[in-house]
């Protein structure tokens, strides 16, 4: 194996997932000239098979030149049978059940199962056709002429705005890598402009969206990318202290505040509905459905945390932007905001009884550092460096980011996770300078989480090594690591007690359809906890988020990295009592239906649909029948939904 193959190599064993939104638009090659045998000059239209591999196969896989996402084509046809070759393409994923070759071509790629390309039979023939003449050297596949990697300062700036919408969050501000895997010009530039256009227009079948076929990237902006990505990235900001002040603005002193409701609605079953794309967070009422305000929060808010008491929303955008809304005036108000990060994912209250509401914790993705306010008027008090090295092998890091963040209801800290390095820390509230007092030693790649039914175990994923991580925050130890499936991804997970292995926790994962429950009692069922005891496939490439509620008899689970639109247009319900998937439906006819979120007495599930003509979809849950369905033009690109008890109660 070449140089060059070992890398690409690599790169295909580390498949991104970057979030974005939904829509549907075939991206096609362009126009390229080969070489029939006898010399005829043919052009895509000429050649089918050409168009049809361009368009369909090209971005996981070459002819002759290595491994990308998937295995090189070059002298397929003399390696498997023709008939065995149609009847793969005409079913990928039912051959890795089947057959004997399929599934052992599925376990030697990581267990990711390569998507369907909805093909007709005569387009089959036609691409194995074309692949088998390139292979024989009587096609030439030539690739098209992107130009040189070079931008301008305004193209540059705009691949840096892009990036950092798309694609900063899985692979980070410096390009290293973490959910995603590292693509710095060391490594881009091995793959290639027209590869790596490829790979933005089609997705993966690890997660990454297809951001060409989806509409997201036009086909300039994904040539831009695909320059952009092999340049060097841009030297980051830092924000201290006083750049943090000087952001500080609060709109409503606390005395100018009710000092009690002042609506007669049921504010504790208000739900918080992110508006990606818009920048902005819709409250609604639980019981009337009735859409009661938009707030202006910043660019793509990523989630929304309740205060102790459930008074207050915390928004954290990806531009590190907080903001606090009131939501016992009549109208909920926004009365404060900040921006202590560049680049952030993470905000979380002080729950501890004596400390309600008193202070709010922010972890950025860029600077590395973390950052405590006020819980009332976000007045900034500290910052605090996370940077360091990695835990097991020491080292040294540029890039430490601060991802999921929980607040114990036991005592006065935070578990804090620490992407890169590793490390889970403890930060106690309660001592002056808001420290961190231990430094956990868990696994590296840290991402979402939540805890167990007890509050006492920080269940976390370090989902680029496959695992879940168990913190006992009363010890401050690592309790257990396990394997889980390919790149778990809990949000904050699900409790239940299972029939047989008494309380459990679960995932789905975002790089192969897969739900896996975990034993999580310790107390009462040692032999099973911190082991998965039930492993669920369902049909799909990834899934984003689970749910459920004590008061349930199911657990929520979408599919919303589904290549296939319709397949990620589904949510599935998991039987606690039989153990099984008990059904999957669809949920709309466009985007993608995301994330659940129950309402206060646990009666009801909300649904999103994600797409720029958005939908709320409210199921009962006991009867897993439609009961209503928001709509409107307000309603842009909703993804998380948060209900007030739940969020400040961490019912999961």
């Amino acid at each position: 194996m070449s140089a060059f193959q070992r890398r690409v190599a690599g790169y295909r064993q580390a498949l991104p997932v970057m979030l974005g939104s939904v829509a549907l638009l075939v991206f096609a090659g362009a126009c390229r000239t080969g070489e029939r045998e006898g010399g005829e000059a043919v052009t895509v239209a000429a050649d089918p098979g050409k168009e049809i591999y361009d368009r369909v196969c090209f971005a996981c896989h070459s002819i002759g030149e290595g491994p990308r996402i998937g295995p090189d084509l070059k002298d397929i046809h003399q390696v498997r049978a023709h008939d065995w070759l149609v009847r793969w393409l005409r079913d990928p994923v039912g051959m890795t059940k089947t057959d004997s070759i399929g599934r052992a071509i599925l376990a030697q790629w990581n267990n990711v199962p390569m998507v369907s390309p909805n093909l007709n039979d005569e387009e089959i023939d036609q691409v194995l056709d074309y692949i088998t003449r390139v292979s024989e050297g009587r096609t030439v596949a030539a690739s098209e002429d992107l130009g040189p990697v070079e931008l301008t300062p305004a193209a540059f700036e705009e691949g840096s705005r892009i990036y950092f919408d798309r694609c900063a969050g899985c692979h980070g501000t410096l390009r290293a890598g973490a959910t995603g895997p590292n693509i710095q010009p060391e490594r881009t530039t091995q793959i290639g402009t027209a590869a790596i256009r490829a790979i933005l227009a089609n997705g993966t079948p690890g997660g990454m969206p297809p951001w060409g076929r989806q509409g997201i990237l036009s086909a300039d902006e994904l040539t831009l990318m695909a320059k952009f990505v092999q340049l060097p990235p841009p030297d980051p900001p830092q924000r201290p202290l006083s750049e943090i002040r000087a952001s500080w603005s609060l709109k409503v002193p606390v005395a100018s505040r009710p000092k009690a409701p002042q609506t007669t609605r049921d504010w504790e079953n208000y739900f918080g509905v992110i508006l990606r794309d818009a920048g902005q967070v819709a409250i609604i009422d639980g019981d009337t459905y009735e859409h009661i305000t938009t707030v202006e929060t910043g660019f793509a808010v990523h989630i929304l945390r309740s205060s102790s008491t459930g008074r207050y929303f915390y928004a954290i955008g990806r531009d590190g932007r907080v903001t606090l809304i009131d939501l016992w005036t009549e109208t909920p108000t926004l009365v404060a905001q900040v921006q202590g990060c560049t680049d952030a994912r993470s905000v979380e209250g002080s729950k501890y009884p004596g400390y309600e509401d008193r202070y709010l914790i922010e972890g950025c993705y860029w600077p590395t550092q973390y950052v405590v306010y006020d819980g009332l008027t976000l007045e900034p008090l500290s910052v605090t460096d996370v940077g360091g090295s990695t835990y097991d092998t020491n080292e040294p890091l540029t890039e430490v980011r601060v991802a999921a963040i929980v607040a114990s209801h036991n005592g006065p800290v935070w578990m804090v996770a620490l992407k890169e390095s590793g490390f889970v820390a403890i930060v106690d509230y309660s001592k002056k300078g808001f420290p961190v007092v231990s430094r956990i030693p868990a696994e590296r790649f840290l991402h979402d989480g939540g805890w167990d039914h007890s509050g006492r175990y920080f269940l976390v994923a370090a989902n680029m090594r496959n695992k879940m991580v168990v913190i006992d925050a009363e010890t401050q130890e690592l309790a257990a690591t396990f394997e889980t499936g390919v790149r778990p991804h809990p949000g904050r997970g699900a409790n239940w007690q299972d029939p047989e292995f008494g309380w459990v926790n679960a995932t789905t994962h975002i790089g192969q359809g897969l739900l896996s429950v975990y034993g999580a009692d310790p107390a009462n069922h040692p032999q099973h906890a911190w082991k998965v005891v039930r492993q669920v496939p369902f049909t799909g490439t990834g899934s984003l988020f689970l749910k459920t509620h004590p008061n349930s008899a199911w657990v929520w689970f979408d599919m919303a990295l589904n290549n296939d639109p319709e397949g990620a247009r589904q949510t599935c319900v998991y039987s606690k009592q039989e153990a099984k998937v008990h059904r999957c439906w669809t949920v709309g006819d466009r985007g993608r239906a995301v994330h659940f979120e129950y309402n206060r007495a646990g009666t009801e599930v909300w649904v999103s649909v994600w797409d720029p003509k958005g939908e709320l979809v409210i199921y009962d849950d006991k009867t897993l029948a439609e009961k209503h369905r928001i709509r409107g033009d307000w309603l842009v690109t909703p993804t998380g939904k948060f209900n007030v008890h739940n969020t400040a109660e961490d019912v999961y």
